[in-house]
């Protein structure tokens, strides 16, 4: 029973949705946690994160928040700011640790800080993108607070001209170094690191590899050297303590075996993986013995407010 409740059985309100670029993934992320909630033993009640999201929490009441929400305003410290507010216990990371998440270039800043290796970026405006190369290719052009692979531009090496970014790219963007090599994954639950996954693709690791069936092959565990495994599970779980993370994290690599050790490189942390059939962290819990229900018990049974 969750602590503070006087319910034989927790109510748990699942936050799905939202007005982010991520909304469809956070729909089938909150839909599955949902089913698994109520496997597990909870009621449940699904709501899609609106404008009036708050007063539908002060009528619903419920003793914890499962947030299921993807993307800005779900993932960067918004919504928990408003959770803690209201006195909510909610899942994943808290206010500051995920602002901090979620701003890539600040991110790297910590993990600079740490020690950990990542890839010389820089931050640019949009214009000066499109007109020229900020840096040498081949390179990554991102959103400073996307998730999901959403309005990346991959700038190939011998590219003569840079990208023609979109309108809906935010005014700065962050210009990075490409990184080559395989794309490695490793989740982190409250203060272990649980596996590596080595996600294997035709291409680029875009939004429908990640999510589209099909899209992506994940072989865990990876079938790496054990040093390079070694320092996966190491790197994921000091971003995750570096970054103040809760709950579940999950960080992604790249890396290039021609270079060894020295070839691995940090990505980016998520705060708030993806939930869905293809997602990765329930896939690694499963590979260690954690069923899917288990995971999001473990995940309600973690929540907490005010840090």
């Amino acid at each position: 029973m969750v602590v503070g409740s006087s319910r034989t059985t927790p109510k748990v309100a699942v936050i799905m949705g939202g007005p982010s670029a991520e909304r469809d993934v956070s729909l089938s992320s909150g839909r599955e946690c949902a089913v698994a909630l109520r496997e597990a033993g909870f009621e449940v009640v699904e709501v899609d994160a609106a404008a009036d999201l708050c007063t539908c929490l002060q009528a619903i009441k419920p003793d914890v928040v499962f947030n299921a929400l993807h993307g800005r305003w779900g993932e960067d410290g918004c919504v928990q700011g408003m959770l803690e507010w209201l006195r909510l216990p909610y899942t994943h990371s808290g206010v500051l640790s995920s602002a901090l998440a979620m701003d890539k270039e600040r991110t790297k800043a910590a993990y600079r800080a740490a020690g950990l290796p990542v890839v010389e970026s820089v931050l640019a405006r949009r214009d000066e993108v499109r007109t020229r190369h900020v840096m040498p290719p081949p390179y990554v052009v991102k959103p400073c607070n996307e998730g999901s692979s959403v309005g990346i531009y991959l700038v190939e090496a011998g590219a003569n001209n840079p990208p023609a970014l979109s309108d809906d790219m935010p005014e700065v963007v962050m210009v990075e170094a490409y990184a080559p090599g395989r794309e490695l994954t490793a989740t982190v639950m409250g203060d272990r690191a649980l596996t590596v996954t080595d996600i294997l693709t035709d291409g680029w690791y875009d939004y429908d590899a990640k999510y589209k069936p099909g899209g992506s092959r994940h072989v865990v565990p990876a079938e790496i050297p054990q040093e390079i495994f070694d320092a996966c599970l190491d790197y994921a779980l000091r971003a995750h303590t570096v970054l103040g993370c809760r709950g579940v994290s999950r960080t992604d690599f790249r890396w290039d075996a021609a270079r060894g050790r020295d070839g691995l490189i940090l990505l980016e942390t998520n705060t708030q993986p993806g939930m869905t059939p293809t997602s990765l962290a329930p896939e690694q819990a499963q590979a260690v013995g954690i069923t899917f229900p288990e995971l999001c018990r473990w995940m309600v049974e973690d929540a907490s407010c005010n840090r």
